[in-house]
């Protein structure tokens, strides 16, 4: 979820040294990937040595307000993770779709050989009051954001399991799961149940050594504005501050999410499993 900042974003700090290698002889399966988080996250973990593979549905999603990524966005994910001199296997396919989503997965691992870490960022989002949700923008909500989440991991980890290497899930979920942020009922409900599921695979999935977590992004700079959030709290001033965090910036970059989760999948954090790290600006912190 976006919205418009009220305060500049800072650029983030040029690293002073050179970026971590945590990735190197590692694949990383990423949805969401064309554009946004996802596209950061796969350009962050492929500069750290990773190949990957990128999902993403790259069309328009009806029920919502702004545009959906296309298959240029795809493809310049494609450039930039080639740019690092990484594999990447891009799939053009629907997360709903749990039938495509493992036979592409099983391919790209065959291709590239093993797979390692799952971000499952793909998610969507649009606001109404919840008793004037339809039913459409209910169903397409909990299936992109909870079904979607839960395909994800069901094509990933007999994968994981079977190579006997353990490794890494990162669900994206949101500061909508873990509170409950006005005018995004269809949108909370379903990011509560992603968090409710990574919990629950934390445990079935400790003996082998994968470990589940969660990050909680607020508003991400990424272009896809939810302008309908302006115009509610304006019609609500008392709830408008549950959308504020703490710290003056205002709303996040990619790259926030993307170096957060970077490390969250990491070695580096191999002995954190079923957490919910908020990378939110303070927004949770009340």
């Amino acid at each position: 979820m976006s919205v418009l900042p009220e305060n500049p974003v800072p650029a983030l700090p040029v690293p002073s040294g050179p970026i971590a290698r945590r990735y190197v002889g590692k694949v990383a399966f990423i949805t969401g990937a064309a554009r946004g988080q996802g596209r950061a996250e796969a350009v962050r973990l492929a500069a750290e040595g990773a190949d990957i593979i990128a999902l993403d549905l790259c069309a328009d999603i009806p029920t919502t307000t702004y545009s959906g990524s296309t298959p240029e966005d795809l493809a310049e994910t494609v450039a930039q993770v080639e740019k690092l001199d990484r594999r990447i296997v891009p799939i053009q396919a629907d997360i709903r779709d749990y039938e495509v989503v493992e036979s592409t997965l099983k391919a790209a691992v065959a291709e590239l050989g093993r797979l390692d870490v799952v971000i499952a960022n793909a998610g969507m989002t649009s606001a109404a009051r919840v008793w004037e949700i339809d039913a459409e923008h209910w169903r397409t909500t909990l299936d992109i954001n909870l079904n979607g989440a839960f395909h994800t991991a069901k094509a990933a980890i007999p994968i994981m399991i079977e190579q006997g290497t353990g490794g890494a899930i990162v669900f994206t979920s949101s500061v909508a799961g873990l509170v409950g942020l006005p005018f995004l009922g269809d949108y909370v409900a379903a990011k509560h149940g992603v968090t409710g599921l990574s919990k629950t695979l934390a445990n079935e999935l400790a003996e082998y050594r994968i470990r589940v977590n969660t990050v909680h992004p607020h508003g991400v700079l990424t272009g896809l504005q939810m302008t309908e959030i302006q115009s509610f709290s304006a019609q609500y001033p008392l709830l408008a501050p549950m959308f504020m965090g703490s710290l003056p910036d205002g709303i996040s970059q990619a790259e926030d999410i993307a170096a957060a989760v970077a490390w969250l999948a990491s070695d580096e954090a191999r002995h954190v499993t079923g957490i919910q790290l908020p990378v939110d600006l303070g927004r949770t912190n009340r």
